[in-house]
């Protein structure tokens, strides 16, 4: 039983994700060392004053012995206050020692806590002086008032060091929550960001450097993006004018099987080129939507009917918008291809205010777009012969960004069905803004 407890709780554990703020976990650092600490020195002081409390009262109990040892063997008899001869009690080490012929002084402990102090010296008749005397009460006072304002100056310590430990955790915090944050514009593709300019501050630390760390790395990661862009939109265009010749030299083949397999491989090599400049281009963030005031229904309607009357579309609540209608179309056309392609009918389109569903009856959307987004050159299909290259959602995000939009991918499962039960279909949602999208440099077409 204690072995299965044993591995549980840890996993347990680990389910409940349990976090916690480096501010306390400084804080409970410090208090932790500062009691440690504080407990150390407490019991140091404590024990080096009551050490030295006692070598007092022992010197001062050897002066008073050896005064009576004197005042006895001037008159004969104790004549100092306490000063007992052959006491009976005297403890049973310190009767040794005193037999050897020495003085010496013994402290012994009462069950009350408060020791007893003895001192003994041997005279010339054969006899033992001895002195009894106990720990007095100022010692004893001054003892608690030193405990007391150990415990006093304890709990301050851990108290301000509890407090010293939220601010410094708490100004490091912050500093990596705004470098946090900075870093993940970054990777949301705003370039211009730096996060050593968002954390701030006059104090350089180790934050600092893993800001410009982060900072040369997202340059270096930007150069090799933009020299990589380049390159291809080089090469697409370096290709363009062939494919569009061997387009043209296919159009002059005699009618046949041949002419019609060359003249399908051509207008997809071009498409594929096309698609790649397009690609280039919107990754170098220089495209500009062109706004018009459209309604959304209607056009999306009217759109649709016109590539596949087949697909079903239903305005649920019209709405005017401002947009750029060749661009809107691009995404709205890529869906349905993609939809066209890797799911099943019937495809519907539907409209409600600003926002465009398209959702089929296939498989559903693999799990790797799911999680990372549209990827070029990845259809999630392992059979690569007539199932595209792609470039459709990837060029549907791209355009749905310039348009100030945001595209969405789901699944359709049954409500309660567990993970391996198979989609119902896939849904691509499309959100359009509620204002024109002058944040990415478009402009107003004049009607």
């Amino acid at each position: 039983m204690r072995g299965r407890f044993r591995r549980l709780v840890p996993a347990r554990v680990e389910r409940a994700d349990i976090r916690t703020g480096l501010r306390w976990k400084l804080s409970a650092a410090i208090a932790l060392v500062g009691a440690l600490v504080t407990v150390v020195l407490s019991l140091v002081v404590h024990n080096a004053a009551r050490v030295s409390m006692l070598d007092n009262a022992r010197d001062l109990a050897d002066d008073r012995v050896q005064i009576a040892q004197r005042n006895y063997e001037l008159s004969g008899r104790p004549n100092f206050p306490n000063i007992k001869i052959d006491d009976p009690a005297l403890p049973r080490e310190l009767r040794h020692k005193v037999a050897d012929g020495r003085r010496a002084t013994y402290v012994t402990d009462r069950g009350s806590g408060a020791p007893d102090i003895w001192a003994a010296v041997p005279v010339k008749d054969g006899h033992v002086l001895s002195l009894h005397t106990g720990f007095t009460d100022r010692s004893t006072d001054i003892l608690n008032d030193l405990d007391q304002a150990l415990v006093i100056g304890s709990i301050a310590v851990v108290v301000g060091g509890s407090a010293l430990g939220v601010l410094i955790g708490a100004q490091l915090s912050r500093r990596l929550r705004k470098a946090a944050a900075a870093a993940n514009r970054v990777a949301k593709g705003e370039t211009d960001v730096r996060v050593r300019d968002a954390i701030g501050g006059v104090v350089r630390d180790e934050t600092d450097d893993l800001a410009r760390a982060v900072d040369a790395m997202a340059d270096a990661l930007q150069q090799r993006l933009e020299a990589e862009r380049r390159v291809t939109a080089d090469i697409a265009h370096e290709l363009r004018t062939p494919v569009t010749g061997l387009l043209t030299a296919a159009e002059l083949l005699p009618p046949g099987r041949p002419t019609e397999l060359v003249l399908d491989r051509a207008k997809a090599m071009r498409t594929l080129v096309e698609d790649v400049l397009e690609v280039a281009r919107l990754d170098g963030a220089s495209e500009r939507a062109e706004l018009q005031d459209i309604l959304l229904g209607e056009f999306v309607t009217r759109r649709v009917a016109a590539k596949d009357p087949a697909v079903e579309v239903r305005v649920v609540h019209e709405s005017e918008v401002t947009t750029d209608p060749r661009r809107l179309e691009r995404v709205l056309f890529n869906l349905l291809a993609n939809a066209a392609r890797h799911g099943k009918p019937p495809i519907e389109v539907t409209v409600e205010g600003r926002v465009i569903r398209v959702r089929d009856h296939g498989p559903g959307f693999p799990e790797d777009l799911l999680a990372e987004g549209p990827s070029r050159f990845r259809t999630g299909s392992s059979d690569r012969a007539g199932r595209g290259h792609g470039l459709g959602l990837t060029i549907a995000a791209g355009q749905a960004r310039v348009l100030g939009a945001r595209l969405t991918f789901r699944n359709v499962r049954p409500v309660g069905a567990p993970p391996h039960i198979p989609s119902e279909g896939a849904v691509a949602v499309l959100w359009l803004p509620e204002h024109a999208p002058t944040n990415t440099g478009s402009y107003q077409m004049l009607p």
